[in-house]
């Protein structure tokens, strides 16, 4: 039994109530609620909230609702222990879970596709994650940090070395992560050699923390949406 947990907290400071706030006509946390159903790979959506509204909006757009406890529904909250709440609950009621992807609820360019393909690579021998990446649009092996009033690099070792001759550095796509019962539930690390990315465009992912974050993805949507099909 494979199922999509869809984390969704209540109390958001930055953005006020952004799992539920109007995206693209549609309350932000339905884009991955569609997705998921769309994709065709879960027997179950669930969505974790404390929220009497965003467990109403996750009803309406397809999932189920679970309602998390206070303890893991404050501001330090981290993910990990949400999945783990939810696999237990799911187990406690009997279900047989070949594996669980957590879903972000403010991922609005997750697309069922890439949900279909992280799937299958969790299926490769030796794999617990697999999760949407990103390529970093410059060479972070040429990054700088601020120190005093100038800066230093942070690999100085590559100041000779040409960009092209830099490894390609991925990134975390902030959309989702699908991983087996046992590695949420122990905890393994999401980002290991026993991790599989789903390779996205960086035109598709953008984080969504700030007011900036959600105007950049309504214009990258609309931009999207005016591609021809």
């Amino acid at each position: 039994m494979k199922i999509a947990i869809v984390p969704a907290r209540g109390g958001s400071k930055r953005i006020p109530r952004k799992n539920v706030k109007l995206f693209a006509g549609l309350p932000m946390i339905a884009h991955s609620l569609r997705a998921a159903t769309a994709s065709g790979q879960f027997d179950r959506i669930l969505v974790s909230s404390e929220d009497d509204e965003i467990l109403a909006v996750g009803r309406e757009h397809g999932g189920e609702s679970l309602r998390r406890p206070p303890e893991l529904a404050d501001d330090h909250t981290a993910t990990i222990p949400v999945i783990r709440h939810a696999i237990g609950w799911a187990e406690a009621q009997g279900w047989p879970l070949e594996a669980v992807c957590c879903i972000y609820a403010t991922a609005p360019f997750v697309h069922a596709d890439d949900l279909r393909t992280g799937w299958r690579l969790l299926q490769q021998p030796g794999m617990d994650f697999a999760f949407a990446a990103t390529t970093f649009p410059y060479p972070v092996f040429r990054g700088l940090l601020r120190e005093g009033k100038g800066v230093r690099m942070i690999f100085p070792e590559h100041f000779p070395t040409r960009s092209q001759d830099l490894p390609e550095a991925l990134h975390d796509a902030g959309q989702f992560y699908w991983g087996t019962p046992r590695a949420w539930k122990e905890e393994e690390r999401i980002f290991s050699e026993r991790a599989a990315p789903v390779m996205l465009p960086r035109h598709r992912v953008q984080d969504i923390d700030t007011e900036e974050d959600w105007q950049r993805a309504e214009l990258l949507w609309r931009l999207l949406a005016a591609e021809p099909s």
